[in-house]
């Protein structure tokens, strides 16, 4: 377990003062003009040493994506993009932090954007999150009150302005180039890559795409050393990181602990366990709903960080874990997913426009049973070809839900069907249904 002293977000549940006042009582905006006087190569080492992956899903190394951006500038002006579009279902850790927690974010971008050589930095925050960015531009005030940010940044002779965007609430945009696109103000619909945004992004300038939690963190890294945090979590997996977890536990929650620990201990530490006990658990998504599920025979044993969960065909995404109990229709749970990823789809790439309906459509037929066995292996097929094959990773998104259900679930969705046929009368071919149903 993570012990108080090495938590990052003191404020997470806002029991103290997010004003500048409370902010610098819990240690931000301490030493931040000797931390910039250390240089753009000193800060991103840091950062790089420290094993920092991006908290926004991917898992890149943070460093490196930074160290991308190019050393000198042509001409052009660089800039940081900070992607507080939270819309991935089940997550909710980004907006704690802006809404209590918000110099830390402030902090963070000042000192990214130092490092990238970036003058202005913009947070793209998502439309329903109306007090969130309110706090945030009331934060973002005070640092300019305070000469913290602004034309002589924490008194450093570094120049830099940091403003709020409010988004239309499209889930697309939380992909980094629709994003872009968005903030240009265009139709939030990806671009081709390559070009890459740190070399053609933002108003076609270098541009560097960073998440709320990626940023917020690094001034508490870049204070306490790479080597504090890299001693967190395990090898390649290093830090602090916030879990959002919801659906049927005791206590839903959000809580800062160490990558790599178990999720059992997770969801019994910090939600009072499983509703109806831990032989009550049928399914856990770990990492918003766009990774597969797990069953229990896996979340007895599996550790929440990238690695572990990438070792069992998953993945710790957002690290929004959504518990199942045994009272959850599976089957149709997938369905609203996929429900969701059809609605979502910005309809540019051929085999997520058509798939995701077709995916919908034929899941809403199999949560009635309404179907044939021999489906379930042309459904999977559908979401291979789906896979890995449109410019931006929601097809993905929808696909990997479905491949879950099917890789763990499928004698359910077998006796579904073989249940409809029986049901309604129709004939049952020998070798048609599974066993058990026959």
């Amino acid at each position: 377990m993570l012990a108080d002293r090495d938590r990052i977000f003191t404020n997470l549940y806002g029991q103290h003062d997010p004003g500048l006042a409370g902010a610098r009582a819990r240690g931000d905006w301490d030493g931040t003009a000797a931390m910039l006087a250390r240089g753009r190569d000193a800060i991103i080492e840091e950062i790089k040493q420290s094993g920092l992956r991006g908290r926004g899903g991917a898992g890149f190394p943070t460093g490196m994506k930074w160290s991308f951006m190019p050393k000198k500038s042509d001409g052009r002006p660089a800039y940081l993009v900070v992607n507080a579009d939270e819309s991935e279902p089940g997550t909710c850790k980004d907006r704690d932090i802006m809404r209590h927690d918000p110099h830390k974010l402030v902090e963070g971008c000042l000192l990214a954007s130092f490092a990238m050589g970036a003058h202005a930095c913009y947070i793209y925050i998502r439309g329903e999150f109306y007090n969130e960015a309110v706090a945030l531009d009331r934060a973002i005030d005070e640092a300019y009150e305070a000469g913290l940010i602004g034309k002589d940044a924490c008194g450093s002779g570094w120049a830099f302005d940091l403003y709020v965007h409010r988004g239309a609430g499209a889930y697309i945009c939380g992909e980094e180039t629709a994003l872009l696109e968005s903030l240009e103000g265009k139709k939030g619909m990806p671009r081709l890559k390559p070009p890459f945004p740190a070399a053609v992004g933002l108003y076609g300038c270098p541009t560097t795409v960073n998440n709320v939690e990626s940023i917020a963190v690094t001034p508490t890294i870049m204070r306490r050393g790479a080597a504090w945090f890299s001693a967190i979590g395990r090898p390649k997996n290093t830090g602090t990181k916030l879990f959002c977890i919801s659906g049927h536990v005791n206590k839903p929650c959000n809580v800062e602990e160490e990558l790599g620990i178990p999720l059992r201990e997770l969801i019994d530490t910090y939600c009072g366990g499983v509703r109806g006990g831990w032989d009550n658990l049928l399914a856990v998504i770990p990492g918003g709903s766009s990774v597969p599920l797990l069953p229990k025979s896996i979340c007895d044993t599996v550790l929440m960080d990238f690695d572990s969960l990438r070792d069992v065909k998953s993945g710790l995404g957002t690290a929004a874990v959504i518990v199942m109990d045994k009272s959850t229709d599976i089957v149709k749970a997938i369905w609203r997913l996929a429900k969701f990823y059809k609605h979502e789809s910005c309809g540019q790439c051929t085999p997520c426009r058509e798939g995701t309906g077709w995916m919908m459509r034929v899941m809403g037929r199999m949560v009635q049973g309404r179907a044939d066995v021999a489906e379930i292996d042309v459904l999977e097929q559908v979401t291979r070809q789906v896979e890995g094959h449109t410019i931006c990773a929601l097809g993905d998104a929808a696909a990997w839900p479905i491949q879950g259900l099917i890789r763990h679930f499928r004698p359910e969705m077998e006796a579904r069907i073989a249940e409809y046929k029986q049901r309604v009368g129709v004939p049952v071919l020998p070798g048609s249904l599974p066993i058990a149903a026959e």
